[in-house]
């Protein structure tokens, strides 16, 4: 199986918690060939996509450590045509760069493209959330977007509770959220400009979500794989900060899932596999969901030390299965061909 990982440099790596590399390094233990390479890195030569890409050498031992077997690889710089490969993964970080996806528009009938490109283009920001139907708000606290400060403002004074989550529509990591009071009001005028107005003349879109009671205990990130968990991790604030992502300071505990967010997970699951999301990190407070993260969702290395797993297997596993698939349809395509070629 051929792979390619679009995604953020290799030198930015943090081999003992990257999700990616985890899932690199079960592909390359598998003898899969494996080349990576960033949404700069795209390129088009005589209207064929290809991509300049750095290709892992194949390694006499795989050490089994994630540090190790990022300190021995070697890679070697090929450009190579992107519809030569079996699956592409795109693992870029947010923010989405729409130019790649119109680069993989020209292969995407040829290359299994996790997660696929029109998911990407209708999911990549925090919008995704309201194409669930929930009328009620069962599954998703009351979301509000807009870039109008006065409507902002007075979502936050009519708010029947005193406390919102107010972020910028394509943070990503926990950026930029933060929880604002109706006793610091005051404050409000001051935190839309700096949110919506940029230096240029441009502005943002921000997001006011209802407070869910339990979210200063923190929140559960749950990985789905064609629509199932396969992993969670509970996710715990630190002490001088309000959020639980790892990359702000929070720490991580062995979670099982309960009911309510298995039920979650099973109302969710069939449209993010009709979408061609096929593997995503959904962050849950007390049974609602609060993000869908499609572009580079993490967790594995989290889940797979308290829980004693190890997830990236069941990705390959399922990128394998998928290829298999596609070998054995275009086989007997080529059979029934050859039956009537020599009829």
């Amino acid at each position: 199986m051929n792979i390619c990982f679009i995604m953020y440099p290799w030198d930015e790596i943090q081999p003992e918690h990257d999700s990616t590399l985890a899932i690199i390094h079960e592909c390359v233990k598998r003898g899969h060939k494996v080349a990576v390479a960033t949404p700069a890195n795209l390129t088009i030569r005589d209207s064929i996509a290809y991509a300049f890409s750095s290709v892992i050498k194949k390694m006499e031992k795989v050490p089994a450590q994630f540090k190790s077997f990022y300190k021995q690889v070697e890679l070697k710089e090929k450009m190579l045509p992107l519809a030569g490969f079996d699956i592409i993964m795109m693992r870029a970080n947010p923010p989405l760069d729409p130019i790649a996806l119109n680069f993989l528009d020209s292969v995407k009938d040829d290359v299994f493209i996790v997660n696929d490109i029109e998911g990407l283009r209708e999911a990549n920001n925090k919008l995704y959330t309201a194409c669930f139907e929930d009328p009620n708000n069962e599954i998703i606290p009351a979301t509000h977007v807009s870039k109008n400060k006065e409507y902002l403002k007075s979502v936050i004074k009519d708010n029947p509770k005193d406390r919102m989550i107010m972020k910028p529509l394509n943070g990503f990591g926990g950026s930029g959220v933060i929880m604002i009071e109706k006793n610091a009001m005051h404050n409000v005028n001051s935190l839309l400009d700096f949110y919506i107005d940029n230096k240029d003349g441009t502005t943002n879109y921000v997001i006011l979500q209802d407070y869910i009671e339990g979210a200063d205990q923190g929140d559960t990130r749950i990985l789905l794989l064609n629509g199932k968990p396969i992993g969670a991790v509970k996710r715990v604030p630190g002490d001088e900060d309000h959020r639980s992502n790892i990359s702000a300071g929070g720490t991580f505990q062995r979670h099982q899932l309960t009911k309510a967010e298995k039920n979650l997970c099973h109302k969710i699951g069939p449209k993010l596999v009709k979408d061609g999301l096929y593997f995503v990190g959904i962050d849950v407070i007390n049974g609602m969901l609060v993000e869908v993260n499609v572009m580079s969702p993490g967790g594995i290395t989290y889940i797979n030390k308290v829980s004693k797993v190890k997830l990236q297997c069941k990705v390959v596993d399922f990128f394998e299965e998928v290829v298999g698939e596609k070998i054995l349809a275009s086989e007997r395509r080529d059979k029934l061909k050859s039956s009537i070629r020599n009829a």
